[in-house]
Protein backbone atom coordinates (compact mmCIF):
# COMPACT_ATOMS: atom_id res chain seq x y z
CA UNK A 1 0.00 0.00 0.00
CA UNK A 2 1.56 3.23 -0.71
CA UNK A 3 1.32 6.11 0.95
CA UNK A 4 0.77 9.92 0.30
CA UNK A 5 4.23 12.45 0.19
CA UNK A 6 3.53 15.49 2.59
CA UNK A 7 3.04 17.17 -0.26
CA UNK A 8 -0.08 15.82 -1.21
CA UNK A 9 -1.27 14.96 2.29
CA UNK A 10 -1.20 18.54 2.67
CA UNK A 11 -3.46 19.27 -0.05
CA UNK A 12 -5.68 16.40 1.13
CA UNK A 13 -5.95 17.85 4.53
CA UNK A 14 -6.97 21.31 3.06
CA UNK A 15 -9.72 20.08 0.51
CA UNK A 16 -10.84 17.65 3.37
CA UNK A 17 -11.78 20.86 5.38
CA UNK A 18 -14.06 21.55 2.82
CA UNK A 19 -15.31 18.43 1.53
CA UNK A 20 -16.36 16.80 5.41
CA UNK A 21 -18.88 19.42 6.20
CA UNK A 22 -20.46 18.71 2.89
CA UNK A 23 -21.95 15.34 3.70
CA UNK A 24 -24.15 14.79 6.37
CA UNK A 25 -24.30 11.06 7.95
CA UNK A 26 -26.87 9.14 10.42
CA UNK A 27 -25.76 6.62 13.18
CA UNK A 28 -27.04 4.16 11.19
CA UNK A 29 -24.49 4.86 8.08
CA UNK A 30 -21.73 5.26 10.68
CA UNK A 31 -22.09 2.25 12.46
CA UNK A 32 -22.22 0.09 9.25
CA UNK A 33 -18.91 2.18 7.75
CA UNK A 34 -17.17 0.98 11.44
CA UNK A 35 -18.25 -2.72 10.41
CA UNK A 36 -17.45 -2.52 6.76
CA UNK A 37 -13.82 -1.17 7.82
CA UNK A 38 -13.60 -3.60 10.54
CA UNK A 39 -14.64 -6.23 7.90
CA UNK A 40 -11.70 -4.74 5.40
CA UNK A 41 -8.96 -4.76 8.35
CA UNK A 42 -9.51 -8.33 8.81
CA UNK A 43 -9.84 -9.71 5.23
CA UNK A 44 -6.59 -7.51 5.03
CA UNK A 45 -4.86 -9.24 7.82
CA UNK A 46 -5.91 -12.91 6.58
CA UNK A 47 -4.44 -12.19 3.27
CA UNK A 48 -0.80 -11.26 5.24
CA UNK A 49 -1.24 -14.37 7.41
CA UNK A 50 -1.14 -16.24 4.35
CA UNK A 51 2.77 -14.54 3.26
CA UNK A 52 4.32 -17.11 6.12
CA UNK A 53 3.43 -19.82 4.17
CA UNK A 54 5.43 -18.04 1.31
CA UNK A 55 8.85 -19.37 0.62
CA UNK A 56 9.97 -16.94 -1.89
CA UNK A 57 8.44 -13.75 0.72
CA UNK A 58 10.80 -11.38 2.17
CA UNK A 59 11.13 -12.22 5.84
CA UNK A 60 9.94 -9.02 6.71
CA UNK A 61 7.06 -9.10 4.09
CA UNK A 62 4.03 -10.37 6.33
CA UNK A 63 5.15 -7.90 9.05
CA UNK A 64 5.13 -5.01 6.69
CA UNK A 65 1.82 -6.14 5.55
CA UNK A 66 0.27 -6.40 8.94
CA UNK A 67 1.59 -2.59 9.64
CA UNK A 68 -0.15 -1.76 5.91
CA UNK A 69 -3.34 -3.41 6.88
CA UNK A 70 -3.61 -1.32 10.15
CA UNK A 71 -2.43 1.52 9.28
CA UNK A 72 -5.36 1.53 6.06
CA UNK A 73 -7.80 0.26 9.42
CA UNK A 74 -6.96 3.74 11.29
CA UNK A 75 -6.57 6.15 8.45
CA UNK A 76 -10.06 4.64 7.28
CA UNK A 77 -11.34 5.12 11.15
CA UNK A 78 -9.77 8.87 11.33
CA UNK A 79 -11.86 9.77 7.65
CA UNK A 80 -15.35 8.42 9.09
CA UNK A 81 -14.99 10.35 12.25
CA UNK A 82 -14.32 13.62 10.13
CA UNK A 83 -17.16 12.83 7.62
CA UNK A 84 -19.42 12.12 10.26
CA UNK A 85 -18.63 15.23 13.00
CA UNK A 86 -16.78 17.55 10.82
CA UNK A 87 -14.65 19.91 12.50
CA UNK A 88 -10.64 21.42 11.59
CA UNK A 89 -9.37 18.75 14.99
CA UNK A 90 -10.81 15.58 13.40
CA UNK A 91 -9.61 16.47 9.76
CA UNK A 92 -6.47 16.86 11.30
CA UNK A 93 -6.91 14.06 12.80
CA UNK A 94 -6.75 12.28 9.45
CA UNK A 95 -3.74 13.53 8.12
CA UNK A 96 -1.90 12.75 11.74
CA UNK A 97 -3.50 8.66 11.11
CA UNK A 98 -1.93 9.03 7.74
CA UNK A 99 1.38 9.79 9.02
CA UNK A 100 1.59 7.37 11.79
CA UNK A 101 0.19 4.82 9.21
CA UNK A 102 3.52 6.07 6.93
CA UNK A 103 5.85 5.81 9.64
CA UNK A 104 5.27 2.69 10.69
CA UNK A 105 5.33 1.08 7.63
CA UNK A 106 8.19 2.92 6.79
CA UNK A 107 10.17 1.82 10.16
CA UNK A 108 8.95 -1.67 9.44
CA UNK A 109 10.98 -1.51 6.30
CA UNK A 110 14.02 -0.14 7.83
CA UNK A 111 14.39 -3.48 9.72
CA UNK A 112 15.77 -4.97 7.18
CA UNK A 113 18.31 -2.66 6.93
CA UNK A 114 21.49 -2.82 9.84
CA UNK A 115 23.69 -0.64 11.38
CA UNK A 116 24.37 2.81 10.75
CA UNK A 117 21.82 2.79 7.62
CA UNK A 118 18.97 1.37 9.65
CA UNK A 119 19.31 4.25 12.02
CA UNK A 120 19.57 6.80 9.07
CA UNK A 121 15.97 5.18 7.61
CA UNK A 122 14.55 4.86 10.98
CA UNK A 123 15.56 9.13 11.73
CA UNK A 124 14.08 10.10 7.78
CA UNK A 125 10.67 8.10 9.02
CA UNK A 126 10.56 10.25 11.67
CA UNK A 127 11.25 13.42 10.14
CA UNK A 128 8.56 12.95 7.45
CA UNK A 129 6.19 11.86 10.26
CA UNK A 130 6.87 15.03 12.07
CA UNK A 131 6.60 17.41 8.97
CA UNK A 132 3.35 15.56 8.14
CA UNK A 133 1.71 16.55 11.47
CA UNK A 134 2.66 19.65 11.91
CA UNK A 135 1.86 20.94 8.91
CA UNK A 136 -2.18 19.65 9.52
CA UNK A 137 -1.57 21.24 12.71
CA UNK A 138 -0.83 24.70 10.75
CA UNK A 139 -3.77 24.00 8.37
CA UNK A 140 -6.32 22.77 11.01
CA UNK A 141 -5.49 26.05 12.74
CA UNK A 142 -6.03 28.19 10.17
CA UNK A 143 -9.30 26.14 8.86
CA UNK A 144 -11.04 27.46 13.11
CA UNK A 145 -13.56 29.63 13.16
CA UNK A 146 -12.27 33.32 13.02
CA UNK A 147 -14.26 34.98 16.60
CA UNK A 148 -11.31 37.19 16.52
CA UNK A 149 -8.99 37.70 13.80
CA UNK A 150 -6.66 38.52 16.02
CA UNK A 151 -6.48 35.63 17.92
CA UNK A 152 -6.47 33.52 15.22
CA UNK A 153 -3.73 35.12 13.54
CA UNK A 154 -1.47 34.55 16.91
CA UNK A 155 -2.85 30.82 17.28
CA UNK A 156 -1.70 29.91 13.61
CA UNK A 157 1.68 32.28 13.84
CA UNK A 158 2.25 30.03 17.54
CA UNK A 159 1.45 26.96 15.02
CA UNK A 160 3.70 27.91 12.38
CA UNK A 161 6.75 28.71 14.73
CA UNK A 162 6.04 25.17 16.23
CA UNK A 163 6.06 23.68 13.06
CA UNK A 164 9.17 25.00 12.11
CA UNK A 165 10.82 24.38 15.32
CA UNK A 166 9.49 20.68 15.63
CA UNK A 167 10.49 20.23 11.60
CA UNK A 168 14.01 21.34 12.27
CA UNK A 169 14.62 19.39 15.16
CA UNK A 170 13.33 16.06 13.13
CA UNK A 171 15.98 16.73 10.17
CA UNK A 172 18.81 17.25 12.44
CA UNK A 173 18.31 14.32 14.38
CA UNK A 174 18.04 12.80 10.58
CA UNK A 175 20.95 14.63 9.57
CA UNK A 176 23.15 13.85 12.50
CA UNK A 177 22.49 10.28 12.31
CA UNK A 178 24.12 10.54 9.31
CA UNK A 179 27.81 11.47 10.18
CA UNK A 180 27.71 8.39 12.56
CA UNK A 181 28.66 6.70 9.40
CA UNK A 182 32.14 8.12 9.63
CA UNK A 183 35.34 8.80 12.38
CA UNK A 184 37.42 10.55 13.95
CA UNK A 185 37.61 13.84 12.54
CA UNK A 186 35.65 13.30 9.74
CA UNK A 187 32.65 12.52 12.06
CA UNK A 188 33.62 15.31 14.27
CA UNK A 189 33.45 17.91 11.08
CA UNK A 190 30.35 16.52 9.80
CA UNK A 191 28.74 17.32 13.13
CA UNK A 192 29.99 20.74 13.55
CA UNK A 193 28.62 21.30 10.09
CA UNK A 194 25.17 20.38 10.78
CA UNK A 195 24.69 21.99 14.23
CA UNK A 196 25.54 25.04 12.29
CA UNK A 197 23.26 24.63 9.63
CA UNK A 198 20.44 23.63 11.72
CA UNK A 199 21.35 26.16 14.61
CA UNK A 200 21.89 23.97 17.57
CA UNK A 201 25.52 24.97 17.88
Amino acid sequence: MQFPSARTLIAAVAAGLVATSAFAMTPVEHKAAKDSIEATYKADKEKCDALTANANANANAKDICQKEAKGKEKVAQAELEAQYKPSPRNTQKVAEARADAAYEVAKEKCDDLKGNEKDVCEKDAKAARVKAKADAKVIAAQAKPAGNPAEKAADVAEARKDANAAKNDANYQAAKERCDALSGNAKSACVDDIKRMYGKG
